[in-house]
């Protein structure tokens, strides 16, 4: 996390002056070496004295015109990381501004326009505004260098050499999972190093959600020999704590403990079933605060009641652990004020400052909102009833310039949709990239040639002349929620024809099927689309129940319904990561193989299956057929190549080598009726590559909680033949080690839990029995139920 290079590269102050416009002040510790009237200009944006302050965005290094040349090396490390990108250039500087009006009928004006920014190389450059407010506010008080100085000192005395450095899946768990104590292990600095599994088998209570009171490491103690049954006598009885020895009890009644060479010790996150501990014989003796939940209630951080837990008492309180895990907790000290910062930690390279998907959906998705302009049929995969938000991922993907254009509104806001725009096209950061540095969140009149004449920009300008210019393909009104498709749009982009090996695959076979979206002449209207002016609203079959339409709706009624921005960005993740595995399927069928990932092959003499998951392959075919005109169109573009580049690099780094995962793990989610051949061999196949804490993360990554954790592997556990439940109960023993792997596991609802617990107590029972030479007793047989019916019976 800590990285190369000081965490704030530059420091510049900038003025507006009635005689001479906007002028770049200072430059803090030298001359950035690039056009000072554009700097100057970029932080007094058009309409600033409008507005008491405002925050604006833009980047520097994109373009020749805007990439910085110091005159000297401030740091070795700054100057190796000048040129860290893959293509040589130097890494892009985020900077963030602030500008400020303030009203003075002594001046000419009638005001004082001033604005501060820092450049910085971390995309989460929100965690820099408390102080570079203060240091602003210190700058009109007493104008001087010395103000940047003591800012430039302040940010980079910022201390985050502790701050875990997270791999791209652990980054995809923690964003998907709303539990604060997530990867809490991650956060021992002070504690003595210990093996690789059993350094990850800390973990925290359900309860610590609520909690307030920090973050506890309590003291080992004796392993207690007090059976672990739920107190509630109406729930069936648990094997006992004494007896199972793998720390069942733990996902058993969510008693998240330490398990240490035989010892237990207090969980990370002090919430009510954590405990405070007492010393008895050298040791801390555990006690619990209030009701071990067993039910699938548990999750909730409303779940438990109990009382405050200390925390300056205890010897362990770790230093700089975050009430949420989400964020490491660090502080930056500036003219005797601490302010505490908290540092996002699963932040992608694609994701800048507090972008909003929904704030983006909600623009565009009024019942008022009008899209004008000519049909094209990388943009509109639904014709006339292409939503908005699908028209901007469409030309997002394909390489179009997009303008957002925000009339009287304040430059920040306009940045912040230009910022989410990116992480939408992005799959917020997880999926493609390529997308901010070609992005000017706030773009004026000053340097216009410059990042115009960028291919495939994505820009945000307050000043309507832009809509005037010809330089733009998508132009998105911010305050009126148009969304306007240049006029030109053939001419500058002349629609791609769909390869004739996917036309005459369609055409071998009937799609007017009751599942079929898709017609024969709909298929053929798209091979024969010669690309002129002509392709208008009759030449694009749209259909009401377009997946592309059923997914904005399902997000909208999720956005109505009080569903959080993390909900809405892991969903856009697994779209885009969808439409990749489409255009390796579509790769196949136009080009004979694909360059982005696996190649698709169905389950057959005894080999698993992999690529893209389709309910029948008429529906394969159809989505196919839709989606093929945008995916040619991302096939030329740079996040294309971007893509190709890190699907290699993903599958030869991926810890579970040798089968797709995670088309493994959609079978089993999706698929109605699988041959038990196949799910014997998936689970099988998992639990013999599930050896080290990494594996361990990278099949929890493909498992979210919005999308149902480890449900589909724990219906397994309820299979009729007993190979199956056996490898079910060997996932998730190896599951069990982890202190991740306990959080999914406590997800489950309680007959999920109870089945497993109960089938793993029983292996071990038979396993110590046969040490013994002894038969094991006929109740500590596992005795699941035949078929699935029965198990649905006995859940209701």
């Amino acid at each position: 996390m800590a990285g190369k290079g000081p965490h704030c590269s530059f420091v510049l102050l900038a003025e507006f002056d009635i005689d001479s416009g906007a002028q770049l002040t200072y430059q803090f510790p030298q001359p950035l070496g690039t056009d000072e009237g554009l700097l100057a200009n970029l932080m007094l944006p058009d309409g600033a004295e409008r507005h008491l302050e405002d925050w604006t965005i833009f980047f520097l290094n994109q373009t020749p015109f805007n990439t910085i040349a110091p005159v000297l090396a401030l740091e070795t490390e700054l100057s190796d990381n000048q040129s860290s990108r893959e293509d040589g250039r130097p890494e892009l500087l985020y900077v963030l501004n602030l500008v400020r009006t303030k009203h003075d009928k002594s001046v000419r004006r009638g005001a004082v326009v001033k604005a501060m920014a820092i450049c910085t190389r971390h995309p989460f450059i929100q965690i820099f505004k408390p102080v570079l407010l203060l240091a602003l506010d210190d700058y009109f008080a007493n104008p001087s260098q010395e103000c940047l100085a003591r800012l430039f000192d302040a940010i980079n005395s910022m201390d985050i050499s502790a701050a875990p450095a997270l791999t791209r899946y652990e980054k995809l768990i923690m964003r998907a999972s709303e539990r604060k104590d997530i990867f809490a292990e991650k956060f021992s600095t002070n504690a003595p190093p210990l093996p690789p599994k059993l350094a990850h088998k800390t973990t925290s209570s359900n309860g610590s959600h609520s909690s307030e009171d920090g973050v506890l490491v309590g003291s080992i103690r004796a392993r207690s020999t007090t059976a672990a049954s739920d107190p509630n006598p109406t729930h069936p009885s648990t094997p006992s704590d004494s007896s199972f020895s793998l720390g069942g009890s733990a996902v058993w009644v969510n008693d998240d403990s330490v398990i240490i060479d035989g010892q237990v010790g207090v969980a990370i996150g002090a919430g009510p079933g954590s405990v405070g501990g007492a010393s008895v014989s050298g040791s801390s003796v555990l006690t619990s605060r209030g009701r071990r939940s067993t039910d699938a209630s548990s999750n909730s951080s409303h779940a438990h009641s109990g009382g405050a837990i200390p925390t300056s008492s205890d010897p362990h309180l770790r230093s700089g652990i975050s009430k949420d895990t989400h964020f490491f907790q660090t502080n930056i000290a500036y003219k005797g004020h601490t302010l505490p910062i908290k540092l996002p930690l699963a932040t992608f390279p694609e994701e800048v400052g507090e972008y909003s998907l929904i704030q983006l959906i909600q623009t565009f998705s009024t019942p008022l909102i009008t899209v004008s302009g000519p049909l094209h049929p990388h943009l509109h995969t639904n014709g006339s009833l292409t939503h908005p938000i699908i028209i901007l991922f469409n030309a997002l993907i394909t390489g179009k310039r997009i303008l957002f254009l925000g009339h009287n509104i304040p430059a920040g806001q306009v940045a912040n949709y230009v910022l989410s725009a990116c992480a939408l096209g992005s799959g917020c950061g997880a999926i493609l990239r390529g997308f901010i540095e070609r992005a000017f969140p706030y773009a004026g009149l000053a340097g216009g040639e410059d990042w115009v004449s960028t291919p495939a920009y994505i820009a945000g300008v307050t000043n309507p002349i832009f809509e005037t210019s010809a330089a733009w393909d998508i132009l998105m009104d911010i305050g009126t929620a148009r969304v306007v498709v240049h006029k030109d749009i053939h001419s500058s982009f002349p629609p791609t024809t769909a390869p004739p090996a996917l036309v005459n695959q369609v055409m071998a076979r009937p799609l007017k099927a009751e599942n079929s979206v898709a017609s024969e002449d709909d298929i053929q209207r798209i091979a024969t689309r010669d690309g002129k002016e002509g392709a208008q609203k009759g030449e694009f079959a749209a259909k009401p129940d377009n997946l592309d339409n059923m997914f904005i709706e399902d997000l909208i009624s999720a956005i109505t319904s009080h569903f959080g921005e993390t909900l809405v960005r892991m969903r856009f993740t697994e779209y885009v990561a969808r439409f990749v595995r489409l255009a390796s399927r579509y790769e196949e069928v136009a080009a004979g193989t694909t360059k982005l990932g696996y190649s698709s092959a169905p389950f057959v003499d005894g080999s698993l299956g992999k690529g893209i998951v389709f309910p029948d392959e008429a529906v394969a075919l159809k989505e196919l057929a839709t989606n093929a005109s945008r995916i040619e169109g991302w096939r030329r573009s740079k996040s294309y190549q971007y893509s190709v580049q890190d699907s290699q690099k993903y599958r030869a780094t991926a810890p579970i080598q040798g089968f797709d995962v995670l088309y493994q793990l959609s079978r089993l989610r999706l698929v109605k009726s699988l041959p038990d051949a196949e799910v014997e061999l998936i689970v099988r196949s998992i639990a013999e590559n599930l050896r080290t804490y990494e594996q361990v993360v990278e099949i929890l990554a493909y498992m979210p909680p919005h999308a149902g954790g480890l449900q589909p592997l724990s219906f397994c556990l309820f299979h009729q033949q007993e190979s199956i439940r056996e490898a079910t109960v060997d996932i998730f023993n190896e599951l069990r080690q982890y202190p991740v792997g306990v959080i999914f596991l406590q997800a489950l609802n309680h007959f999920q839990r109870y089945a497993y617990v109960r089938q793993a107590h029983a292996r071990e029972s038979r396993v110590k029995d046969l040490s013994h030479g002894l038969a094991p007793p006929p109740h500590l047989v596992s005795r699941t139920p035949s078929n699935r019916s029965e198990v649905s019976l006995g859940g209701m």
